[in-house]
């Protein structure tokens, strides 16, 4: 019996088999061949697609080029062998298996071409054929070519580098190449959001790709404007719970809330292009780079479309590759039960939160419109009472992190400090424990409401969300303000500061007066 039939692996039928497995987009199917460069030290990693037929999208030629270290004759056999690696479970980088190469490419084109040099060495060249292998004319890597320059192949840097050249693609998403390079930006802009903020560049015909924030939280990338919704959140897992000498590994959990007083009045298209219709899940990174998005660790909870105005972020060491069930295309996690039963409770709970914070903001929202704002009484009436003297100069401390994270501020600013005198009410969860800040910015009046505070939770976010609070418990928590107004000024004993007070009790008096007047 031949060598051939006794081989482990039926080639020429592993070779079509093999298509059928593995990523389950163009997109993912890229991205590893960015890690491979983003591995080799590469800044920048430039994609070309192109077709003799723009129209049709026949003949799709992709090249994925880079600037990275380059390999030399036994490290480019390696990489192009299923399984061959020379970092096969090393969890130091992005790629610890050894599949991705040949199998990402493999799976989108029936060729893939490699050249690579090195710093002083020759340009190295071979390929994998699928029509040759499965035809059984190959069994082995073909022995790569030497060239004394670089051929006429895309370059990003003549000195050292990869390029790896798709061809016949037959699997891609899409067949035109304009519309594969716009899903292809997005989807790269988001799994590599961390890489491209620290300085990498990454090229698609041209155009360099923009990182994509899910969280909406950082100022560089596309989209932009949430806010954090507490701290972060970490734990310690074991990689392995049944082994006591097993590696301990960390989870660090983000969530951010999206402004819903800002984006509420936004078309439904203008939605979608924010990426917030239909946008509700959970980013799972491992070694800065997305690894999947969907609605995880959220135990009993389903999604709601309330869920669409907050996001999520979960980080963890790649020491617990096997705890989140990472496979060898990174694109999606099978979490073990151990790891979910130590993130559902707290991810689950705030989850609620978050929800019911969305449900909240909308209610507010929708009774605000519904009748006269507070805002506009007060300004409408404003004549009538004592002119405001002139705004001091200089603000509090904290007037500058509240204008970064609230729209309304920024508004008021850009709009300028002048005219007539304007009122404004927000919300926004105040470092210290008081219910209201006021502040004044030229002739804009701002109530910055704590919704931390016990009056807040008890009395005033039902009542402006338009939920049911029966009388005597309203007028039970205004009896205990009054009261609690009443000792604050108590312990006022200076003759000096009791001036003040009264000064201000006798204007926010005659100020309520104003403005709780009939007409």
């Amino acid at each position: 019996m031949s060598s051939k039939s006794n081989s482990i692996v039926a080639l020429d039928r592993f070779i079509l088999s093999t298509r059928d497995s593995g990523y389950k987009s163009t997109s993912s199917a890229v991205a590893e061949l960015v890690d491979n460069a983003l591995q080799a030290s590469a800044m920048t990693v430039r994609i070309s697609i192109e077709a003799s037929d723009a129209m049709s999208g026949s003949d799709v030629r992709i090249q994925i080029a880079d600037d990275g270290v380059g390999m030399d004759r036994f490290t480019l056999i390696q990489a192009m062998r299923f399984g061959g690696s020379g970092r096969y479970n090393d969890r130091s980088g992005l790629g610890r298996f050894g599949m991705g190469l040949p199998n990402a490419s493999l799976g989108q084109a029936r060729r893939v071409t490699v050249y690579t040099w090195q710093s002083g060495a020759s340009v190295l060249t071979t390929y994998l054929d699928v029509d040759e292998i499965a035809a059984g004319g190959v069994e082995s890597i073909p022995e790569p070519v030497r060239h004394k320059a670089v051929p006429d192949v895309d370059q990003v840097d003549a000195r050292h580098g990869t390029t790896v050249i798709w061809e016949r693609c037959d699997r891609l998403d899409n067949r035109r190449p304009s519309t594969l390079a716009r899903k292809l930006g997005a989807s790269l802009g988001r799994i590599f959001r961390y890489f491209l903020l620290r300085g990498v560049r990454i090229e698609i015909n041209g155009t360099p790709v923009k990182p994509v924030d899910p969280l909406y939280l950082h100022k560089d990338a596309v989209q932009s404007g949430a806010r954090p919704f507490q701290s972060t959140w970490s734990c310690e897992v074991y990689a392995d719970p049944h082994d006591e000498n097993s590696p301990i590994g960390k989870v660090d959990v983000v969530f951010s809330e999206l402004p819903v007083d800002a984006w509420y009045d936004l078309s439904n298209d203008q939605k979608r292009d924010l990426g917030i219709a239909n946008g509700a899940g959970i980013s799972i990174v491992r070694a800065d780079r997305e690894v999947d998005f969907g609605w995880f660790f959220m135990g009993a909870k389903r999604r709601e479309n309330y869920d669409d105005w907050w996001r999520c972020e979960v980080r963890f060491d790649p020491v617990l590759d096997e705890a989140f069930g990472i496979t060898h295309t990174k694109q999606q996690i099978r979490p073990k039960d151990y790891l979910s039963e130590a993130l559902t409770g707290f991810m689950e709970t705030t989850a609620k939160a978050l929800n019911a914070r969305a449900r909240d903001a909308f209610a507010a929202i929708k009774t605000s419109k519904a009748s006269d704002s507070a805002e506009q009484i007060a300004v409408s009436r404003d004549a009538r009472m004592s002119p405001l003297p002139p705004a001091l100069r200089g603000f509090l401390p904290m007037y500058k992190a509240l204008v970064d994270r609230n729209p309304l501020l920024k508004r008021i600013e850009q709009n300028g400090k002048s005219g007539a005198t304007t009122y404004h009410l927000l919300e926004d969860e105040l470092a210290s424990s008081v219910f209201l800040e006021p502040l004044r910015m030229g002739n804009a009046i701002v109530g910055v409401i704590n919704p931390r505070h016990q009056f807040y939770r008890q009395v005033y976010g039902p009542i402006v969300s338009g939920k049911e609070v029966e009388p005597g418990q309203v007028a039970s928590a205004f009896r205990l303000m009054v009261l609690a107004a009443a000792r604050a000024e108590a312990t006022f004993t200076n003759p000096a500061e009791r001036k003040v007070v009264e000064a201000f009790r006798t204007e926010w008096s005659q100020a309520m007066d104003v403005l709780l007047a009939k007409r």
